[in-house]
Formats: structure tokens, C-alpha cells, sequence
């Protein structure tokens, strides 16, 4: 093993030089327990997936360009919407949320490293197995899961051997999750600097705080879901079959109890980011600092109550039918507690428009305009002629990629400087939210219109009347897709021949990773730093 330094104080972690050391070569990612590593490592791993994801949607717009059957047969055809959707999900988003968190929240609250920092090495290597279990299972025999996503029976259990590599991705990815949120909980209660107190905290790590209790209470419910799943495919039980006396909207009850606070757990983060970003580039402090934790709890805490919106059309009894009508309108306040308290952190402030704020001030629009169609599905009657139609689709993706997503790229803009202390090409930057925010509008937005038209989703032919809307989004597709080749190449050139960044690139910035040096030094805080 050369790469282990064979001088005695760089055995113990010291240099010569005063400096942290490190295994170097592959040896360093695998046993790395330092967050820095482990974050880079989420990110990474997100993007990976975020682009499989993508080359299967890429599938998909391409064989809905025309009508007709084009490209992949109908089997096929399901298999990647199932995959699609899992992997964006479980794959790309909510382990680039962690990628974030790994990073920041230790810079932010003065910590060290995490609180369990083994655990925190385990949890990041359950990913890639799992990965690798959803992705392989399209070469097995009877091809990957194609009962969409949500994994509803009774498809799910006539499936073939597919089925059973997908429910075992989901435990292994799931598990990853609650190990990840119980060290996000712990270093954020117990690890923060003297004078941090919990209200003082940035709102990054509030959003984070609160999405890990979400995470440790929907994901054994999801396991709880998928197992049911499991024992109804090999050992003889009926949960969800009805020739057994089974109930398969029973599995739905159970799925959307974990599946509604799962949207929350992926774009809370983002609020988080975004929350960060704002107040830089408006050199203000946030608005109603206060207000904004508050809503985030609210917002979780509804999550919770709001699940069988998701089943309009099973036949819930009318009660239940207004009750979740009206606990789903309810969720809209504190979204719009937040929604406004941006805006006001924006009024009359020393505005610059940065690719960081281009992507928040692009996430506040489209979030925004994906927040209202939702209130339009929470109307049941309406709901009714617009469930499983484009227009879920066109909702669902403005929350996720215009939310979720549009806050990432914001964030990496924000905080590459600090990650890899190096500038990006700025007007490079800029090039890629303008295409970003035209293709993803080009694409989404007839989604809309071919929902209200009643086009269903997850079919790989449609009705002629339905053709040039999805040419245009199929376009619109492909355009947005490329354009994330241009992200990786601005990150890429950033790391490697960027500009210095100085500790402090954006002078509205004020939190505590800004007040290190840039790069971030490998163990950030060797001794808390006070805060005032």
C-alpha cells in the first residue's frame, strides 16, 4: 500500500506542514468517513443517476415524437417509465440533497464532521449496489418493474424477477436514508458551536432538519408498503390481492402515506437553498426569518394528512373526499408564507442577478406556477378528469425539476467556489439557466394542455389529435437534456482550471462557511468558532 505516509506525524493525520493527510488513490473515497468526501461522493453519484434517469426519459419523448409505435416495443416502453421515476427519485434527487448537506450543514453550524462519521461512509456506499439492482434489472428475464413508479398491484405482484431487484433497490436505498437523517438530526442538535443556537441556524439546515424526521418516519412505511409487496409475489399472502380477500387500493393507502411527505422531503432542501441564496445576492438578510422555520414545520406536519388526495378516483366516501380537499388547500398558506418572504427579501434590495439567483429567482416562477396546478388537482371534482392525464405530469415536474432540480444548479453555482476553490465560467453559467428555463418550459408546459385534453400518461401511443403538442414537448426534451452536458462541462473546467476563488466570493454572504478559507480545508473546524 504505498499511498499510506510513512513519516510518524503523518501517520496521526499531521503533516509536516501542519496540514490534514489522507489515504490517497481509490483508498481514499472507499473508507473516507471525512463529510466533505462523503458529499462529493452524494453528488456525484446524483448527477450519475441524474443523467441515466434522463437518457430514459430522452427514450420516452422519443418514442412519443409522433404517434404510432417508433422506437422501443409497449413492455419496454413501461419499464422506463417505472425506471424513470424511481431512479430520478431515489437516485438523482434525494441523494443530491444529502450530497448537500453532507457538505454544508457541518460548515454552517461550526461542527467538525458529522456526528457519526463511519455510518456516514455506510450510508453513501448502500447507493451504488442499489443503483445497480434498479438498473441491472432491465437484463433479467421478463425485463425491469413496468407497473409504474409508484409500484401499484396488482401489477406489481404478476411482475416478473424484475420486480423483486427493484423492491430490494428500494430497502437498500431506503435504509440509506434513515441512516443518513438520524446523523443529519444528531450533529445538528448536538455538534453546533457555542453561541449557534437553534434559531440563529441557517435556514439550510432548518429545511434539513426537519426533512430528517420526515425521512425517519414515511421510510419504514415505504419498507413496510414494498415488503407487503414482496410476501404477496413468493409466500402466499393476500394483502393486496383481492382472490385472497386482499384490497389493492390498500397498498395505495400505505404507499401515499409515505409517497406525499417524500415531495416534501425533496423539495424542502431546496426551500433550504434557495433561502441561502436569496439574501446574498439581495444583500439583505432574510425576511421573516421566524416565519420561514415556522412554515417548514407546518408544511411537514400537514404532509402527513394530505396522502389521499393522490386517490380521488378509488371511491374514498365524501367525507374523506373534503377532508383531504381541504387539508391540501391548507398546505398552500405556509407555501405562500415562504413564496412571499422571498419576495420581500428581494424588495428593494441591492439586487445581482448571478447564476445562483438566476436559478432561485427561476425556481420562485416555475415553483410557484407548479404550486398552483397542484391546487387545481387538490379540487376533487376537477381531479377527477384530470388524473393520471399529461397534466399530473406537467405538475409534478414543475415542483421536482423546476424546483428541486433548479435549486441544486443553484446551489452547486453558490457553493463550488467553496467546494473546489475555483470560479466557473460565469457567463457559461449564465448560458446554461437561460437554455435550462426555455427547454424546460418548451417541454412541460403543453404537458398541461395535452392533460386537459384527457391524453393518459404512461402510454407509448396516443390519438392524432394529440401530435403536435408532443413534438413540441419531445424537442423541448431533448434540448433540456443536452443542456445538462453543459453544466458538467462548466463544473468540470471549474475544478480544474477555474479562476482562484477568494474565501468570500459573493459579498452578501454572511453565514459561516464563507469565514474559511477557499477550498475548504479538509477537517473545516478544529476548534468551534464563537458566534455572535
Amino acid at each position: 500500500m504505498s499511498s499510506i505516509p510513512h513519516d510518524h506525524a503523518a501517520a496521526h493525520g499531521e503533516g509536516p506542514d501542519g496540514h490534514a493527510h489522507h489515504p490517497t488513490g481509490i483508498m481514499r473515497w472507499i473508507t473516507t468517513t471525512n463529510h466533505k468526501d462523503i458529499g462529493t461522493m452524494y453528488l456525484w453519484f446524483s448527477f450519475t443517476m441524474f443523467i441515466v434517469g434522463g437518457c430514459m426519459a430522452l427514450t420516452i419523448r422519443a418514442e412519443l415524437f409522433q404517434p404510432g409505435l417508433q422506437v422501443v416495443n409497449p413492455e419496454f416502453f413501461n419499464s422506463m417509465t417505472t425506471l424513470h421515476g424511481l431512479i430520478m427519485v431515489f437516485g438523482a434527487l434525494m441523494p443530491g440533497a444529502v450530497g448537500f448537506a453532507n457538505w454544508m450543514i457541518p460548515m454552517q453550524i461550526g461542527a467538525p464532521d458529522m456526528a457519526f462519521a463511519r455510518m456516514n461512509n455506510w450510508s453513501f456506499w448502500l447507493l451504488p449496489p442499489a443503483a445497480i439492482l434498479l438498473v441491472g434489472s432491465l437484463f433479467v428475464p421478463g425485463g425491469a418493474a413496468a407497473a409504474g413508479w409508484t409500484m401499484y398491484p396488482p401489477l406489481t405482484i404478476q411482475a416478473g424477477m424484475g420486480m423483486d431487484f427493484t423492491i430490494f433497490a428500494v430497502h437498500i436505498m431506503g435504509a440509506s436514508s434513515i441512516m443518513g437523517s438520524i446523523n443529519i438530526i444528531t450533529t445538528i442538535l448536538n455538534l453546533r458551536a457555542p453561541g449557534m443556537t437553534l434559531m440563529k441556524m441557517p435556514l439550510f439546515c432548518w429545511t434539513w432538519l426537519i426533512t430528517a424526521y420526515l425521512l425517519i418516519a414515511v421510510m419504514p412505511v415505504l419498507a413496510g408498503a414494498v415488503t407487503m409487496l414482496l410476501t404477496d409475489r413468493h409466500f402466499g399472502t393476500t394483502f393486496f390481492n383481492a382472490a385472497g380477500g386482499g384490497d389493492p387500493v390498500l397498498f395505495q393507502h400505505v404507499f401515499w402515506f409515505f409517497g406525499h411527505p417524500e415531495v416534501y422531503i425533496i423539495i424542502l432542501p431546496a426551500f433550504g437553498i434557495v433561502s441561502e441564496i436569496i439574501p446574498t445576492f439581495s444583500r439583505k438578510p432574510l425576511f421573516g426569518y421566524a416565519s420561514m422555520v415556522y412554515a417548514v414545520a407546518a408544511i411537514a406536519i400537514l404532509s402527513f394528512i394530505v396522502w389521499a388526495h393522490h386517490m380521488f378516483t378509488t371511491g374514498l366516501p365524501t367525507a374523506g373526499i373534503l377532508f383531504y380537499m381541504y387539508a391540501t388547500m391548507l398546505i398552500a398558506i405556509p407555501t405562500g408564507v415562504k413564496v412571499f418572504n422571498w419576495l420581500a427579501t428581494m424588495w428593494k434590495g441591492s439586487l445581482t442577478f448571478e447564476a445562483p439567483m438566476l436559478f432561485a429567482i427561476g425556481f420562485l416562477f416555475l415553483f410557484t406556477l407548479g404550486g398552483f396546478t397542484g391546487l387545481v388537482c387538490a379540487i376533487q371534482p376537477i381531479d377527477v378528469q384530470i388524473q393520471d392525464t399529461y397534466y399530473v405530469v406537467a405538475h409534478f415536474h414543475y415542483v421536482m425539476v423546476a424546483g428541486t432540480l433548479f435549486a441544486f444548479f443553484g446551489g452547486t453555482y453558490y457553493w463550488l467556489p467553496k467546494w473546489c476553490g475555483r470560479m466557473y465560467d460565469a457567463k457559461l453559467a449564465e448560458a446554461h439557466f437561460w437554455l435550462s428555463f426555455v427547454f424546460f418550459n418548451v417541454t412541460f408546459f403543453p404537458m398541461h394542455f395535452l392533460g386537459l385534453a384527457g391524453m393518459p400518461r404512461r402510454v407509448p401511443d396516443y390519438a392524432q389529435q394529440f401530435a403536435d403538442w408532443n413534438m413540441v414537448a419531445s424537442i423541448g426534451s431533448f434540448g433540456f437534456g443536452f443542456t445538462q452536458l453543459l453544466f458538467f462541462y462548466i463544473v468540470v473546467k471549474a475544478i480544474r482550471s477555474g479562476a482562484k476563488a477568494p474565501a468570500k466570493p459573493w459579498e452578501g454572504a454572511t453565514t459561516l462557511e464563507w469565514t474559511v478559507p477557499s477550498p475548504a480545508p479538509y477537517h473545516t473546524f478544529e476548534t468551534p468558532p464563537f458566534v455572535k
